[in-house]
């Protein structure tokens, strides 16, 4: 399997890059193409003293940023770090793409240079987050549509349904519709047409849920348009943040908490490697015609290997191929072009 990297993509790169690359090769079997000024990359991987086996560089002019207009991708910028590195996975000299770079490119780039699934309206970024007992859910859309119809939404469950399916290993994913209420009266029109759809479609829908409810193991894939999904996350990862220096705050005050913390060491250790966006590394752009993947923009190491090891498993079990014969079988196709 061979999977292309933005090399330039991130506030750490593209060093960071370099060192997850060569992690991914070392652990997961996978051949690496980085993107980006060659002479740089060349330098710095001596530099780091990594390996270069199963690494490849991929000549690049410059990087796309988020002050860039993210069109730009598809001309003027064609032949970034990010513009490459989708190009390449175009061509199919690569299985899956990643890039820590700017989001509104990605979802650009992924859209039009990768194409969608034939059917889909809309692509949707799908961050997975942590929840009680340890498990993870995935949110659709985590800020890729800010404004959504109720047939997205729709197509937003399947796919995220196959994915959880494909990647997780959650035979009958749980899929829930973000609302202000779980009763069959609440929310918006949007909501309201939403339900009516997902009722009747072949996935394990659950209803409405609340996002209290969704931490604590309510759903596998929770629903929402983009503007929202965006908020409930930032929301989520503020608390995240606030719970571990909470956390710390209180094992650290004196002596008696010192000797408490080093006997829940372990079980603290596991909760904060839970909270922590690097263990999962990367994000899905669902609804491409190929692998597509946003890696965050702070990633180091570890979360650049993450991101390598989602993709290898999102190639694995085939789940573009799964989610094109969801989309065809409800022949959203038809209801997407008369939109």
């Amino acid at each position: 399997m061979k999977i292309v990297i933005d090399g330039f993509g991130g506030d750490n790169a593209p060093d960071e890059v370099i060192k997850g690359s060569a992690l991914a090769v070392k652990e997961l079997g996978i051949e690496v193409i980085i993107t980006g000024d060659v002479n740089v990359l060349e330098e710095r991987i001596k530099a780091l003293g990594v390996p270069r086996g199963g690494i490849t560089f991929a000549p690049a002019e410059g990087v796309i940023t988020t002050e860039d207009n993210p069109k730009s991708i598809l001309k003027e910028k064609s032949k970034t770090s990010m513009g490459v590195a989708f190009n390449i996975l175009a061509e199919g000299k690569a299985d899956a793409a990643i890039s820590a770079g700017s989001t509104a490119s990605i979802v650009i780039g992924g859209t039009m240079i990768e194409k969608r699934i034939k059917g889909v309206k809309r692509t949707a970024l799908v961050p997975l987050m942590p929840c009680l007992g340890g498990v993870r859910y995935c949110v659709l859309d985590g800020g890729a549509n800010l404004d959504c119809r109720p047939e997205m939404l729709l197509q937003f469950a399947i796919m995220g349904s196959c994915f959880m399916k494909a990647t997780m290993g959650i035979e009958n994913p749980r899929v829930g519709l973000l609302n202000i209420g779980t009763e069959d009266e609440k929310g918006r029109e949007l909501e309201q047409e939403t339900k009516k759809l997902l009722d009747k479609a072949p996935i394990n829908f659950v209803g409405f849920v609340e996002a209290r409810e969704v931490p604590l193991g309510a759903v596998d894939v929770l629903v929402t348009d983009g503007f929202t999904g965006n908020v409930f996350l930032k929301a989520c990862e503020g608390m995240g943040a606030l719970m571990k220096t909470a956390l710390k705050n209180i094992f650290y005050a004196n002596l008696r908490t010192k000797i408490g913390a080093l006997c829940v060491k372990d079980r603290l250790n596991d909760f904060i490697a839970q909270m922590d966006y690097k263990t999962i590394g990367g994000s899905p752009l669902l609804g491409t015609a190929k692998p597509v993947f946003k890696a965050h923009g702070a990633s180091d190491e570890a979360a650049f290997f993450g991101a390598f090891r989602q993709a290898k498993l999102f190639v694995e079990h085939n789940a573009v191929e799964e989610m094109t014969k969801a989309i065809a079988d409800l022949h959203i196709e038809e209801a997407s072009e008369n939109a």
